[in-house]
């Protein structure tokens, strides 16, 4: 008798342990927007408990996860093909939708000593890219760059090298500047890229090796630019005005773009006539029917408080709150997810 109390009483201490247990979301992609989701997780689980267990893996290692089902939600800069939510309806049962969340500036940063902000066209961007242009004293640089010291060193073009929505954003632009480009290379979380460049892993490894290597030049996330103190170019948009990716026409961008944006959300705004010309959108991917209650509701109310209440932290951390009629689109979204 008394060892059955006894093992009820352990039972009772285990149970309770076991429900005390915090909950954790997992979820793991985009590089791009993982300041921000950073501060959200902290943020959040200090008002609330719920644990947080993000993985910064690019893009496409986070449409891979969800598709597979290894984590809770996944993430990207670049939205989902329908032939990849096709594959991820027939493994997972469910829709995934894209929920968006923020907006970024995908800036073209540089390793130069110059005294103001480098320029260029789509035209010139483009062909650097290409290794078209070879060296920073070429006459097409300096025409757009007057008064400006470039020096005679050659061009040095770093890329991702994994899966990256940094990459869907970056070629999803020269795909709409350059013909050569979208026919030879096309676009893509991951593409190949022309012979002599070279890749880094995230966006944290592109920016390291700007900052190692005299004369380079490669594309990042606005936020890792300012934290690394690169200097970035201003890039001329397709109403011919020279922008700097300032927070301001990042949401310019995406307001004169409103009407492209279809129903399911999925949507590019680069090359746009106003504001910064190479901004776009990052998504939370997640099932719409979802396969756990407790998680379920968890992930759908932080949705509603990072579309509300969390957009106060896009500025101060270098990006964009997003406009509001993006916002209650992607509140609506939200409204779609099944918990059972």
């Amino acid at each position: 008798m008394r060892s059955a109390i006894v093992q009820s009483f352990l039972l009772g201490i285990l149970t309770v342990g076991l429900s005390a247990q915090p909950l954790q979301l997992n979820g793991a992609g985009a590089t791009f927007p993982y300041v921000l989701y950073s501060k959200w997780f902290d943020v959040y689980h200090k008002k609330t408990g719920i644990q947080f267990n993000y993985q910064s893996i690019g893009s496409g290692g986070g449409i891979k996860q969800i598709t597979d089902g290894t984590i809770d939600f996944g993430a990207s800069d670049g939205p989902m093909t329908d032939e990849q939510l096709a594959l991820a309806r027939t493994k997972r049962g469910t829709n995934i939708l894209h929920i968006p969340t923020t907006l970024g500036a995908v800036v073209v940063a540089y390793n130069l000593p110059l005294e103001k902000p480098l320029r260029l066209t789509p035209a010139v961007l483009a062909d650097i890219f290409l290794g078209v242009i070879k060296r920073w004293n070429d006459q097409r640089i300096a025409d757009i760059n007057p008064g400006v010291k470039l020096p005679a060193k050659p061009i040095v073009v770093v890329h991702r090298s994994d899966g990256s929505g940094t990459t869907a954003i970056f070629t999803d632009y020269l795909c709409k500047i350059s013909n050569y480009w979208k026919q030879k290379y096309g676009q893509g979380t991951s593409v190949s890229w022309p012979k002599g460049t070279l890749g880094a892993k995230g966006n944290e490894g592109v920016a390291g090796q700007i900052r190692q290597i005299q004369g380079s030049i490669g594309y990042i996330e606005l936020a890792y630019a300012v934290q690394n103190k690169l200097p970035y170019a201003a890039v001329q948009n397709s109403s011919g005005e020279f922008v700097l990716p300032a927070l301001e026409n990042v949401t310019l961008a995406a307001e004169s773009m409103l009407q492209a944006i279809p129903e399911d959300l999925r949507a590019s705004i680069t090359n746009s006539p106003r504001g910064y010309p190479i901004s776009g959108l990052t998504w939370l991917l997640v099932l719409e029917q979802q396969p756990d209650r407790k998680k379920g509701k968890a992930l759908v109310d932080f949705l509603r408080w990072a579309l509300t209440d969390g957009q106060k932290y896009c500025a101060e951390l270098h990006y964009a709150p997003l406009p509001k009629a993006v916002a209650e689109r992607a509140l609506k979204k939200v409204s779609q997810i099944r918990v059972p």
